[in-house]
């Protein structure tokens, strides 16, 4: 990447600060573009989910790794739970979308509340849920149970003898088939049992997204690690079931318990790898200086996650003062690791798409979303309504009182009362969800169809080709407004 004019900077930017040049360029389309990275973590899209408690878990895992991005499931999950969502990312299909399953006996309040657990807008009946295979007998949605006693059981409301589409079939010609039967989505069957459901949005994305995928075809999902504790048996415990990245996280990554978890953690990966002929990656952070960079990957980091404070829910600038504006922080530790065959993932303060292709131009592997994946159907929280109606979830800061209650359940009542005194986070916030787009998939096609766009401007077809040949400029606050678009007339 280069400055516009060779301007050198006499301050840090954020991703609001700069804008890119397009540049001559012999890429015909954004299809000609592969964003997949070289972090070693099996990724096809160089998006990572956060490890926020309320934004990574088992349906954002799955469902981001099939359209080719991570997820890294939070450090606070016990580890039973994040042994069976990892057991149950690996199980799903790489192609068809995990149904929500009801039987005929449930009542229709709780198929109402299950629904919006998925982004299909609907669910399949199954005969049981006993046995090794599902056998559908009808399909549910929210349309069939209007003005329906809230106790009344599914049975009553399902549509029976639903259409259901083979899973050998060519997905091309399951768009079709929908689109005839002018059906939302249909189950998916192999031999009689339930294997999927297929939306026509679901059989696009099929052929245009490249699920990310471990060596034995399924799916991937990260895992993270404090660095307090037993650091050891975690790391131990995580790649044991079968996570693909080790992620060792503080909100200060330049300190001496880092520099002391990160050697064992490494041991851990190595044996493992010794043992299985397997290499999971290793990523720590946070820092935003080279310093800090280069230290993290002498002490055995593969990946630097970059950013303190760009974070929606971070309130680290604002009490601490500490923190750098994000391009800048990026744009330094990407090439300071670049040097020494480490990666970085920038971590924070991405909101559009343009963001995301900056991070990239400034030398990012892959870029870390958080809050702006929380308003989706596939985030952990329940679904809400506000007071005017509209959908949203509860999102919360890793360093906040919530999140530090959440962590330290284990300790003594005054030891908890005491370290919830300190907060760098916010507690509550309610991120809404877009109608137009809202499920993690909708979000992920606008950053994709953005950023893709954005390497054919600057004639590069790969990450290396596009974080060499961005040409990147300086503006004000009002050159950002202009660039904003109106939804309304002035």
């Amino acid at each position: 990447m280069r400055f516009l004019n060779d301007l050198q900077p006499s301050h840090d930017l954020t991703y609001n600060d700069v804008f890119m040049v397009p540049g001559r360029s012999d890429v015909a389309s954004r299809f000609d573009v592969d964003l997949s990275t070289a972090d070693g973590t099996g990724a096809t899209l160089p998006l990572v989910v956060s490890n926020m408690t309320a934004v990574s878990g088992r349906r954002m895992a799955e469902t981001v790794a099939r359209r080719g991005g991570i997820a890294i499931l939070p450090q606070d999950i016990p580890l039973d739970i994040v042994a069976d969502t990892v057991a149950r990312v690996k199980a799903a299909h790489t192609v068809f979308d995990t149904p929500v399953v009801l039987t005929p006996n449930m009542t229709v309040g709780e198929a109402l509340s299950l629904v919006p657990k998925r982004a299909h807008g609907g669910a399949v009946v199954v005969e049981s849920l006993s046995g090794p295979e599902l056998k559908v007998v009808g399909v549910f949605t929210p349309h069939l149970a209007h003005e329906i006693d809230r106790f009344a059981q599914v049975r009553e409301v399902m549509l029976t003898d639903p259409f259901v589409l083979q899973a050998d079939g060519d997905v091309r010609e399951m768009f079709n088939l929908l689109s005839e039967q002018h059906v939302p989505f249909a189950p998916v069957v192999d031999g009689g049992a339930l294997v999927g459901v297929l939306t026509r949005k679901g059989a696009l994305r099929s052929t245009i997204y490249t699920p990310a995928t471990d060596p034995d075809g399924r799916l991937v999902a990260g895992g993270a690690i404090g660095i307090n504790g037993d650091v050891r048996g975690k790391a131990q415990a995580l790649v044991e079931v079968g996570v693909d990245v080790l992620v060792v996280d503080t909100a200060h990554g330049h300190q001496a318990k880092m520099f002391d978890a990160l050697p064992l953690v490494r041991e851990v990966r190595d044996a493992h790898e010794a043992a299985t002929g397997r290499r999971v990656p290793i990523a720590a952070g946070n820092v935003v200086s080279a310093e800090g960079a280069r230290d993290l990957v002498a002490a055995g980091a593969d990946i630097v996650k970059v950013g303190v404070g760009p974070g929606a829910m971070c309130t680290t600038r604002m009490a601490t003062g500490v923190g750098r504006p994000q391009f800048s922080a990026v744009l330094e530790c990407a090439a300071a690791v670049r040097e020494l065959g480490a990666h970085v993932w920038a971590d924070g303060g991405v909101r559009w798409p343009r963001d995301v292709a900056l991070a990239l131009a400034a030398g990012a592997g892959s870029v870390m979303i958080g809050s702006w994946f929380a308003g989706t159907h596939e985030s952990p929280g329940d679904l809400k309504f506000g007071p005017d109606g509209r959908e949203y979830k509860e999102s919360f800061g890793m360093a906040s009182s919530r999140a530090v209650a959440n962590r330290t359940r284990d300790a003594a009542g005054f030891e908890r009362a005491r370290m919830a005194l300190f907060e760098e986070g916010i507690s509550t916030s309610r991120m809404f969800l877009d109608p137009e787009a809202p499920g993690v998939e909708d979000l992920i096609d606008q950053i994709t169809a953005g950023v893709r766009s954005s390497f054919t401007y600057a004639g590069a077809r790969t990450l290396p080709e596009f974080a060499d040949r961005a040409t990147v400029g300086l503006q004000s606050s009002a050159g950002y407004d202009e660039g904003r678009p109106l939804h309304a007339s002035w």
